[in-house]
């Protein structure tokens, strides 16, 4: 099993959840949900995803997040390269809400 595959230990899980705090509570409400769906399973290799993500300024994640803009659209060239690793891309589709069923 490669190490990235390997499931976050507690207290990585912990230092992560401390990581993923945000200033708008829109954020925090998709990152909380993302935690009650997928902590059991989180790998090592989602949780740099996730914190590629987290460079990101508020706006610019929740513009990912409601897929109001994709990460090649970010207007800082910074903010695209963090947006756009293979982890970051997972993750984000895990943290993306669902689209409502017609």
């Amino acid at each position: 099993m490669n190490t990235t595959d390997e499931l976050l230990d507690e207290r990585g899980l912990s230092k992560l959840k401390w990581r993923c705090r945000r200033g708008l509570l829109e954020n925090d409400l998709l990152i909380e949900r993302f935690f009650l769906r997928h902590e059991a399973t989180l790998s090592v290799r989602q949780a740099k995803g996730l914190n590629d993500l987290m460079d990101l300024s508020d706006n610019d994640l929740l513009d990912l997040l409601l897929k109001r803009k994709e990460p090649g659209q970010l207007s800082d060239a910074e903010a695209q390269t963090c947006a756009s690793t293979s982890e970051a891309l997972e993750v984000l589709d895990l943290l993306r809400p669902a689209a409502p069923a017609r």
